[in-house]
């Protein structure tokens, strides 16, 4: 079995280029690959297309990159949380695509299936359906949709081994899994990196074949983007 192991972030990133498509994992600010990003923003990599489910916070997450401008299309479904790329957004800085939320799990899910296209209701009658194809199906009207593909996917797990499987937990499970299947390259990085055979094989979430490098993060913040108490 071939070992995936690489020392850290930045040699896990060290290829990616500029103008790059990157899809990269999480659910608000719960599993996003923390080190990955601080990475890129050390090696300053611009003309970024990022896909991800939202754009993190001013000073965390993608909000990072989006401060310095590495950004230059956002490929989304939530991004109420981040006044950096609202200014952007209103001020023509930087493109943005908005997508439902579950028509962007779908999308990516197609891109790591072989799935070129599918019909969906979501947006169907809104600007989301502007310039897009649709037909009818038993009396209802559907969208087409297009796969969403990346150069490199960038996901975080809870643990992974060393031939690369991958175990998400919680909410850390929503987006991190299609998009490891979605990437040309995909890179992991994990909390515990375990030798191969210490992971049950039933509960694996992403089989090693979809990843190309893993490495076990440090430092994780673990922020909470709104925080309810009572």
């Amino acid at each position: 079995m071939i070992n995936k192991v690489v020392e850290n972030a930045i040699v896990a990133t060290a290829d990616i280029p500029d103008n790059a498509t990157l899809m990269l994992g999480g659910f608000g600010l719960c599993g996003i690959p923390e080190n990955s990003i601080s990475a890129l923003l050390k090696k300053g990599v611009k003309g970024l297309t990022c896909i991800s489910n939202n754009a993190g916070v001013d000073d965390f997450g993608i909000g990072l990159l989006l401060k310095t401008r590495q950004v230059r299309k956002m490929i989304s479904s939530y991004v109420g949380e981040n006044a950096e790329f609202e200014r952007q957004l209103l001020s023509g800085e930087l493109e943005v695509e908005l997508i439902p939320q579950g028509t962007l799990a779908e999308r990516i899910r197609a891109g790591g299936a072989g799935i070129p296209a599918f019909y969906t209701p979501a947006g169907v009658g809104t600007e989301v359906a502007l310039g897009k194809e649709t037909r009818t199906f038993d009396g209802k009207v559907y969208l087409l949709e297009n796969w969403l593909r990346a150069d490199f996917s960038i996901v975080k797990a809870w643990r992974g081994d060393t031939a690369g499987n991958l175990v998400y937990k919680g909410t850390a499970r929503n987006f991190n899994p299609m998009m490891a299947a979605a990437g040309k390259i995909t890179i992991a990085e994990v909390e515990e990196l375990v030798p191969l055979g210490e992971l049950d094989p039933n509960q694996i979430h992403t089989p090693g074949i979809y990843v190309q490098r893993v490495f076990k993060g440090t430092g994780y913040e673990k922020r909470i983007e709104q925080r309810t108490t009572r």
